[in-house]
């Protein structure tokens, strides 16, 4: 689904007219989808075929005449509650009449009685009182409609027609007279700021009416940002041939693990399985092989050297000798900060130990330089997460030491520690903060949290359209990113591989609250979900 503000979607439905595709021509076709949509999904039995337009004097207005009048032509009866006067001679008002469909004007309905009547009996309202333009704060009479409507509870399904009237489009802010949406059907393109808080919690199931705009309409075709669907990850998954063994799907090498979190290994290197990695080889500290073997018997080990129960310096050498036929390897679930694997990952970044290197957390010779650029390019594709990322924020100039095509998985705590910008201000943009430093750092990032934001360095920026406290539980980034080392491992390039796990996490996440409190949601819950999502492709 494409992601636009609202100048760039009004850009596209001027250069659409002026393409031939008139205004009239696209409300008609919004309409028609609108109607369609709501026969063919919230079609609930002849008796209950009743749709409720609330109809403003705008284009939203607009698109919910033509949708009241489709309806009705599909056998529903219809009636329209509308904001300001009708005139009788409109051709939208003169079509809802020949179905002798009943209106009413809001001034004469002071008390709201013939709306609550009507309300009562509708299986659809439609809300189309205000569009994608709206500033707030509202007017009182709108505010006044809409705040009585949202009290009201109407027993039927509400569909907002392209935007919940009362929310801006543009920042996410909306009106608390706001009347909260079931199903919001936007038009031709998800608006930016419906995949913002507090603006998200309102719009209920997100889908988009099909406006047949010209193809190559210039604003469309520079647009890189977009909302993750089944039908966009399905498109991105990897092929399995018939005729596939292990090693047609890559191998993980995982660098995972300490005492204290011996969990974090198991949970990422399982989810890199779920995903179709081919092979997972666990690197962990010595001491976890005996706690993890016996739960995870499909990995094959590398125990590296470790102090104390972390991975220590010296094990960036034994994992570098072992990285053949790796093909993504994951570096940080569970590291933990201590001083001794801070410079093992300087050394897997420079291919230098402390002992050999003046400057193990850096380098400052031409020669330096470039024997540390051939030693990055060598290295399998690269996932960073969690522990791995503070390391790497204590490293003098970290975004160069970087190969190319990595993913970083932060949240927002990691964010601020990489960026040194404040929380407030990165979940204040989210959008806008990951585009700028998966450009800045020329890697894929994926910022998680409530509607985790992918990026990446060439621009393109994917939404997830997900948000639930389910995942708001310790180790639920540990699944997140194996399952990004796995697609990597597949072959998948790093914003795919990014885009498709972090799909397919947030899913699971929503299939385990539907099966438990959300509450009561453990990371290794998802696990044995992630089969269960991918089976929907």
């Amino acid at each position: 689904m494409k992601l636009v503000t609202v100048a760039e979607m009004r850009a596209m439905e001027a250069e659409a007219n002026a393409r031939g595709v008139s205004y009239e021509t696209m409300m008609e076709r919004a309409g028609l989808g609108v109607a369609r949509f709501v026969n063919e999904n919230l079609y609930v039995g002849e008796d209950e075929k009743i749709a409720v337009g609330l109809v403003g004097s705008g284009n939203n207005g607009g698109d919910a005449l033509v949708t009241l009048a489709a309806l009705a032509r599909m056998g529903w009866t219809v009636r329209a509650y509308l904001t300001s006067a009708p005139d009788r001679s409109h051709p939208l008002i003169k079509r809802l009449l020949d179905f002798d469909a009943e209106l009413v004007e809001m001034a004469q309905d002071a008390e709201f009685q013939r709306l609550d009547g009507w309300l009562e009996s509708a299986a659809v309202i439609l809300d189309g009182v205000l569009g994608t333009g709206i500033h707030l704060p509202l007017r009182p009479e709108t505010a006044r409609l809409l705040g009585h409507v949202a009290a009201f509870d109407p027993p039927g399904t509400v569909v907002a027609v392209d935007c919940p009237s009362g929310v801006d489009c543009e920042s996410g802010e909306m009106a608390e007279e706001t009347i909260p949406a079931d199903v919001t059907l936007c038009m031709d393109a998800v608006k930016v700021g419906l995949m913002r808080f507090p603006a998200y919690a309102a719009i209920g199931d997100l889908q988009v009416i099909d406006l047949e705009l010209p193809e190559d309409l210039p604003t469309e075709q520079g647009l890189r940002r977009s909302v993750a669907d089944y039908d966009m990850v399905g498109e991105r998954l990897p092929v399995r041939a018939l005729d596939a063994h292990k090693g047609s799907f890559g191998t993980v090498m995982a660098a995972v693990g300490s005492i204290p979190y011996t969990g974090a290994a198991y949970l990422a290197g399982m989810a890199a399985y779920r995903v179709g990695a081919g092979l997972v080889r666990m690197a962990v500290p010595g001491p976890l092989h005996a706690a993890l073997a016996g739960k995870f018997p499909e990995a094959t080990w590398l125990l590296l050297p470790h102090e104390m129960g972390v991975i220590a310096a010296a094990g960036a050498e034994l994992l570098l000798k072992n990285l053949d036929r790796v093909t993504a390897l994951l570096v940080g679930p569970g590291l933990g900060l201590e001083e001794t694997t801070g410079e093992f990952l300087a050394h897997l970044l420079t291919g230098k130990s402390s002992k050999t290197a003046r400057h193990p957390l850096g380098f400052s010779s031409a020669a330096q330089n470039h024997e540390t650029a051939q030693h990055l390019a060598a290295l399998p594709p690269l996932v960073l997460d969690a522990d791995g990322l503070r390391l790497l924020a204590k490293m003098e100039d970290w975004p160069a030491r970087l190969p190319e095509g990595c993913i970083l998985t932060p949240h927002a705590g990691e964010m601020a520690a990489l960026t040194g910008l404040s929380l407030e201000e990165i979940q204040a943009e989210r959008m806008a903060v990951a585009e700028k430093y998966a450009r800045e750092w020329g890697q894929v990032v994926i910022l998680k949290g409530a509607l985790t934001v992918v990026a990446a360095p060439d621009g393109r920026v994917t939404v997830i359209p997900i948000a639930t406290p389910a995942l708001a539980r310790a180790g639920t980034g540990d699944v997140l990113a194996g399952a990004a080392a796995g697609f990597r491992a597949q072959g998948l390039e790093a914003f795919d591989a990014a885009v498709c796990a972090a799909f397919i996490h947030g899913e699971a996440g929503l299939a385990a609250s539907r099966t438990s409190a959300e509450a009561s949601v453990m990371a290794g819950d998802l696990l044995p979900l992630i089969p269960a999502v991918m089976s929907l492709f």
